[in-house]
């Protein structure tokens, strides 16, 4: 597994990080993610495996496909999800030193699917190499997209704003400065996020939960494992307002990539949103040198900022037949629609012609 400070090294497939998750309950019990990762001998591969008995904290949607399956009366849970939880972030999903270990690894998954009565195998937000090799192992292709950052080698944050048509780069000054006037932002790392930063940051992700999931994925006991065990790979933006700590995003240091992954806000600031998780972001990641900002799920908003859009992939590996070919053929048309919809929204980025 790629160690951390390698150009490929990635922090959610982190043992500390898959750890932290089951250390402080957010995976395992009745959470319907029950832990059955893959090790194969002399340390040659393995995988973040999961039992699920049902489809949410995915962020790859399957609900329709439990729907039809339900209705022919065939039974789609328990299920197997080789994915990071909670997280919608591609990365390395079977990490293998060889072919052969891949190989072995692709066999064992459908071999305990198979042997267990389960439905099917599902790989979310594998590498596009990777699930093109599952394509040729009986699995189904699925793809969807996600808007990044490209760090085309800018000096600094003026000179990605320069590669903008003028009418973008006033509307981020403008909304930069609306925001930063309201607060004043603090960047943390390692050592200097103490536990009250934890207890702010975590009371904006409980805010945002209530809002948007209903339920709280992650307790503050995985944050505090994470800054034990992963410090150095965290880094915090938080918001104040009289020193009081208002609001904060939650960004993962890849070897090649800033993640952000959760933000929340007490007071409604207008654009703060966007300066906390996207601005603070591609400023950083120019500063760090890395390749991009992967700022997560959902958002066509994020084109307006500077943000891309790319596909991910994931790999679909299913038992009964009837229900492969009904899912192969939606993804057929899925599949279709997903790259004119990126290609359309490639017409649209915000760059000077020619960027």
């Amino acid at each position: 597994m790629p160690v951390r400070g390698s150009p490929d090294y990635h922090p959610f497939t982190d043992w500390d990080f898959l750890n932290a998750l089951e250390e402080s309950g957010c995976v395992g019990g009745g959470t319907g993610w029950q832990a059955a990762h893959i090790w194969l001998e002399n340390k040659k591969g393995c995988a973040p495996l999961y039992v699920k008995s049902h489809s949410m904290g995915e962020y790859v949607f399957d609900q329709i496909w439990a729907d039809a399956a339900a209705r022919a009366g065939i039974d789609y849970y328990p299920k197997l999800q080789c994915a990071v939880p909670f997280t919608p972030v591609t990365g390395p999903r079977l990490i293998a030193k060889t072919p052969e270990a891949e190989t072995v690894l692709i066999e064992t998954l459908k071999d305990i699917c198979q042997q267990n009565n389960m439905s099917g195998v599902h790989l979310t937000f594998g590498d596009k190499n990777l699930v093109e090799r599952l394509s040729k192992q009986g699995f189904l292709t699925r793809t969807d997209r996600q808007f990044h950052f490209i760090n085309r080698d800018y000096k600094d944050f003026t000179d990605f704003l320069a590669s903008l048509t003028s009418r973008k780069r006033k509307k981020i000054k403008s909304e930069r400065r609306k925001a930063q006037e309201q607060v004043q932002i603090k960047r943390l790392r390692g050592g200097d996020i103490k536990p009250e930063h934890w207890d702010a940051f975590y009371k904006f992700y409980l805010d945002t939960s209530a809002r948007k999931w209903g339920r709280p994925y992650l307790t503050r006991a995985f944050f505090a494992g994470l800054h034990e065990t992963m410090g150095e790979q965290v880094f915090l933006v938080l918001a104040y307002q009289d020193d009081t700590p208002i609001a904060g995003a939650l960004n993962f240091i890849g070897g090649d990539a800033l993640y952000g992954r959760h933000w929340g806000a007490l007071v409604d600031i207008p654009f703060l949103h966007f300066e906390l998780c996207y601005y603070q972001a591609v400023e950083a990641a120019i500063e760090m040198g890395l390749a991009r900002v992967e700022a997560g799920a959902q958002g066509d908003h994020k084109l307006a900022r500077g943000y891309e859009p790319v596909a991910t992939y994931s790999a679909h590996y299913l038992t009964h037949p009837g229900l492969r070919d009904a899912v192969a053929n939606f993804l057929t048309h899925e599949r279709k629609a997903v790259a004119e919809h990126i290609n359309v929204l490639g017409e649209h980025v915000p760059f000077k012609k020619g960027e």
